[in-house]
């Protein structure tokens, strides 16, 4: 595809939360890191929803705009502000939990 005919191109990543992390700390904490990273687009502005939840928790969809030009820039950057910024909340480690039943 030729991303470059759009005015914005859109920027997936994932942030894998615990279920005993706070979701909306860290739902605030992105999107105000976001904000600030260089060569993110105010309009739209950046997403940053629950995108599913698995056996370690929910599952944020973490979504900055940005012109083509200068999609790696935001795309390392933000997954910069994933691992360090969302870091710092000291949120629970993400865990899978099974539950295992023995036969009776």
């Amino acid at each position: 595809q030729n991303f470059s005919a759009n005015e914005f191109r859109r920027v997936d990543l994932t942030a894998q939360l615990d279920h005993g992390a706070d979701h909306r700390a860290a739902i605030a904490l992105l999107r105000e890191k976001l904000a600030t990273i260089p060569n993110v687009v105010n309009v739209p502005a950046p997403d940053v929803e629950i995108l599913d939840f698995n056996l370690a928790g929910p599952v944020l969809a973490v979504r900055p705009y940005c012109h083509t030009d200068n999609y790696w820039q935001v795309y390392f950057e933000t997954t910069r502000v994933i691992r360090e910024d969302l870091g710092s909340l000291d949120l629970p480690v993400p865990q899978q939990h099974y539950l295992v039943h023995k036969p009776a």
